[in-house]
């Protein structure tokens, strides 16, 4: 992972100290709430139903031990003893005190941690894949890619106040695990071969309006990265919409232009810049940044002496199926990656304790050199465990109430705060994730279903990404009540295969939802063929027989309504 060098410290220790500079002059009256939004937005500071949240980048997603301890330290000190993992591989404290912000944002600062930029109209915080640098069929890493872009668009002027937020993707595997094609701008690598070459998507996004990205250009070198995001956002700062907060997002300008009006724009401004030699960078610049990367020590592979997993597995079935869940390929023999879900039933999904935090770092520091990652569905990563400590491993997270073998079923279902604690928020997601993940926490059953992805939204913002879920729930707003609508169909997918969930069925009450859900996974265990998941099911027949299913499901208010009616 990348470790910051003393003079990323050093910025990152002055924007804490502007910031709380900032804020005295608020409390003076000497700047507006109007003048000083923009200043906590980017610092990462909303405002939201009951207090403020602070949103702390996990740059790719990529974590160090003692920065969760110090995350841990900062929710014990100026929050309630939580934190909760977003869908874009940050953290949020979601009870911090506007006053206590400075405090907070310069304990982060000395690990390396930051709000910059996630949050606000500005270039967010750039997003990758969380087995980046260790998934064994990667064409290429591409942290060292989105450490140039991070550090060429922080505080860039021309970033900083768009139309609208701006979110960045960059994957280098053929499985869309950073969810490229959802993002404002993506980059897939295509080549590594002589040198990097990425296909580019511009204008993909959910929210109200879900777009996959169009592709912008099929082939652009790791050279003029730079130069070509600067003539998009030229082309947006330009066009983008300021007098629409719901049209004011680069897809709707892709969208009224057109992709291929859009792309000639972006191609003649990308020209002037090459021209110029404008963001031109080279060799040189790609291996200071790659120098700054430090990896495990792969070797200690070789030097494990634990107990082989396989006898262990044939007498511990429950192990079993944790490697078959829970352990992912590595492209290290010896090594593995080890998923750590953070859902089940009485936690929030994404939700952490403080005292979770030192433990799980404790762990780290044991069996992954202290490495952890952040993945987009809300868990923990274990990025450099040898093969032959898992069972060490298993049994630690098992006494500790973390191993549930769920990678990847419904029980790993991912969920926003929702009207719990969001101002944005339509309807409650967490009691629904509480009642679902209740309903199917018998691993059998989970096992019985296969492959379930199950997303939650607590309103049309999409931050639980309900649009590229198999199963995505919505809260909506219906006359001044909360309900919900259900999607089926998502998948953010390998390239081609990613697709939008279509809504389906009438509007749901809160208590009507889980008995939809159970009747559509139910009506899919009586229609699939054998070894057949959801997801393909669902594609063979058609929406007809799970809209049917769950359209059938009743309040219990109306069901006893009438039964009394009958009698």
């Amino acid at each position: 992972m990348y470790r910051p060098t003393e003079d990323d410290l050093l910025v990152l220790r002055d924007r804490a100290g502007q910031f709380g500079q900032q804020l005295q002059r608020h409390r003076q009256g000497r700047l507006s709430e109007d003048e000083f939004r923009p200043l906590r937005l980017q610092n990462g500071l909303y405002l939201q139903r009951h207090a403020p949240m602070l949103r702390v980048a996990i740059a790719y997603g990529m974590l160090r031990s003692d920065q969760l301890r110090c995350l841990a330290e900062v929710a014990d000190r100026f929050d309630r003893g939580y934190g909760h993992l977003t869908t874009r591989q940050n953290m949020q404290l979601n009870w911090i005190e506007v006053d206590q912000v400075p405090a907070a944002l310069a304990m982060l600062a000395e690990v390396g941690l930051h709000g910059i930029q996630t949050s606000g109209n500005c270039l967010r915080n750039i997003t990758s894949d969380a087995f980046a640098g260790i998934a064994p069929e990667e064409i290429l890493d591409p942290r060292p890619y989105a450490e140039l872009l991070r550090q060429w668009s922080t505080f860039h002027p021309e970033l900083s106040f768009l139309p609208r937020k701006f979110k960045v993707a960059i994957t280098g595997t053929p499985e869309d695990r950073a969810l490229a094609q959802v993002h404002d701008l993506a980059f897939e690598v295509v080549d590594a071969q002589p040198e990097a070459v990425f296909r580019v998507r511009v204008g993909g996004g959910l929210g109200r309006t879900p777009v996959l990205g169009p592709v912008v250009r099929e082939r652009l070198s790791w050279r003029h990265m730079l130069a070509y995001t600067h003539a998009i956002m030229r082309v947006y700062n330009e066009l983008g919409r300021r007098d629409n907060l719901n049209k004011a997002r680069i897809k709707i300008l892709v969208r009224t232009a057109g992709i291929e009006a859009f792309r000639a724009m972006v191609e003649e401004e990308f020209e002037h810049l090459h021209a110029r030699a404008i963001d031109r960078i080279g060799p040189d610049d790609l291996a200071r940044v790659a120098r700054g990367f430090v990896e495990p020590d792969w070797s200690r592979a070789a030097r494990a002496t634990g107990e082989p997993v396989h006898p262990v597995a044939a007498r511990k079935p429950r192990f079993a199926r944790w490697l078959q869940r829970n352990r992912h390929a590595h492209r290290v023999p010896g090594m593995a990656a080890i998923a750590i879900p953070v859902k089940g039933s009485g936690r929030p999904p994404g939700d952490l304790k403080s005292e979770e935090m030192r433990w799980l770092a404790d762990l780290a520091d044991r069996f992954s050199q202290g490495y952890l990652r952040v993945t987009h569905a809300q868990d923990l990563v274990l990025p450099a465990v040898p093969e032959r400590d898992l069972v060490e491993v298993y049994d630690a997270l098992d006494g500790y109430g973390l191993a549930d073998p769920v990678y990847g079923l419904v029980g790993d279902m991912v969920a926003c705060p929702g009207g719990d604690y969001c101002a944005l928020a339509n309807a409650r997601s967490l009691p629904i994730a509480e009642e679902i993940s209740r309903r199917y926490a018998d691993l059998n059953a989970q096992e019985h279903l296969g492959p379930v992805d199950l997303r939650i939204s607590g309103c049309m913002n999409s931050c639980g990404h309900h649009h590229i879920g198999h199963i995505g729930i919505l809260g909506v707003d219906k006359d001044g009540s909360a309900y919900y609508q259900l999607l089926l169909g998502g998948h953010s997918g390998h390239g081609s295969q990613a697709a939008l969930g279509r809504i389906v069925g009438r509007a749901f009450a809160e208590d009507e939802v889980p008995d939809a859900v159970e009747a559509i996974l139910e009506q899919y265990l009586a229609l699939r063929n054998e070894g057949e998941v959801f997801h393909h099911t669902l594609r063979r027949l058609g929406h007809g027989p799970f809209v049917e299913a769950a359209n059938a499901v009743r309040r219990p208010a109306a069901l006893a309504a009438g039964a009394g009616d009958r009698a």
